[in-house]
């Protein structure tokens, strides 16, 4: 670990196979707390190359508990957060939408960190039972197109960071992990970031990984597409700045999305049940369709965004959302 310190001092990069068996072997504890910090903060002070990020992804997959979804193709709608802007489950909402309309969706997540209410928070609080059982994940994604895999369960090498990631109480880049180590490796994703240097470096990861994505910035700071103002999305095969009334929608206020008048994961819940019962804000169920339109546009990439929205639409005004998820929290509760 000196030698890469004092690489990185020196303002050189590592290779992705170094920055993997680093991962490694912090895993192994082979390293004093001291040093891991050090290099945390050369990482964050630097800026994470994107082959040093994927060498972190490689050893945590590696290290972790995987999924093996096939024969099914899947989707992850998933933001970095830390945007602080506190907004309902909107990414989660958007996967169940995806999900209603019969699409195979593996939603990765864990419990809030800087909001009210992380995705796991929510899918728990409906008396689902997280597990990693690839079995009931099969099951699950065969008869309801759903399955909510809680990180805790599967990201182990995270553990060996956490009390140092707390201490600092800064973003790091293990941050910019979370979004890159879902356990399924989904064939599709959607991205959430909050500015555009991130999305610089996530369209840069995923070109090397070479899956089908999308990613999405809310040019007023949003890890997702907020409504409250433009908006850029950049995919493999676009790269455009959307305004809401391009697409027909109003424009939201910053209040009409947020988690809830006393900001609890109990309002977090309501807001979430209503836009899939159809009983929500017309700006929270709007927010809802938009991404979980530009999810769906990710996978049916021949599709125009208007008609993944419609899609999208129909699956919460035809109820299919909501029951479809009533039936996966039954079948995994």
């Amino acid at each position: 670990m000196k030698k890469i310190l004092s690489r990185l001092v020196n303002h050189e990069e590592l290779t992705r196979e170094e920055t993997k068996e680093i991962l490694l072997n912090i895993t192994k504890e082979a390293y004093p707390q001291e040093q891991i910090t050090a290099l945390i903060m050369a990482f964050q002070m630097r800026g994470i190359t994107v082959d040093e990020l994927l060498g972190l992804r490689d050893g945590i997959l590696e290290t972790g508990v995987p999924v093996n979804t096939k024969p099914f193709k899947v989707l992850d709608i998933v933001g970095t957060g830390g945007d602080g802007k506190n907004t309902f489950n909107i990414s989660t909402c958007a996967c169940a939408v995806v999900a209603g309309a019969g699409y195979k969706v593996a939603k990765h997540g864990n419990y809030a960190a800087t909001s009210v209410s992380g995705a796991s928070n929510v899918i728990e609080g409906h008396g689902v039972k997280f597990t990693a059982d690839n079995d009931k994940i099969l099951e699950s994604l065969d008869k309801c197109n759903f399955f909510y895999q809680h990180a805790q369960l599967h990201a182990r090498a995270m553990k060996f960071v956490g009390p140092i990631r707390k201490a600092l109480q800064i973003p790091t880049c293990f941050n910019l992990l979370g979004p890159l180590v879902n356990p399924s490796q989904p064939d599709y994703q959607m991205l959430g970031v909050a500015n555009l240097d991130q999305m610089r470096l996530y369209s840069n990861v995923y070109q090397k990984l070479g899956i089908r994505y999308t990613i999405v910035n809310s040019l007023d700071g949003y890890d997702e597409i907020s409504l409250t103002g433009d908006f850029k999305v950049t995919s493999n095969d676009i790269e455009k700045i959307y305004s809401p009334a391009e697409l027909g929608f109003d424009i939201a206020g910053p209040g009409e999305i947020c988690g809830g008048a006393k900001q609890t994961k109990e309002d977090a819940i309501e807001i979430f049940d209503s836009v899939l019962q159809n009983t929500a804000s017309q700006s929270q169920k709007n927010v809802v369709i938009v991404n979980a339109a530009f999810g769906i546009k990710t996978i049916e990439k021949d599709k125009s965004i208007e008609e993944c929205i419609a899609i999208a639409r129909e699956s919460i005004e035809s109820g299919k959302a909501w029951s479809n998820f009533k039936k996966y929290v039954e079948l995994n509760s």
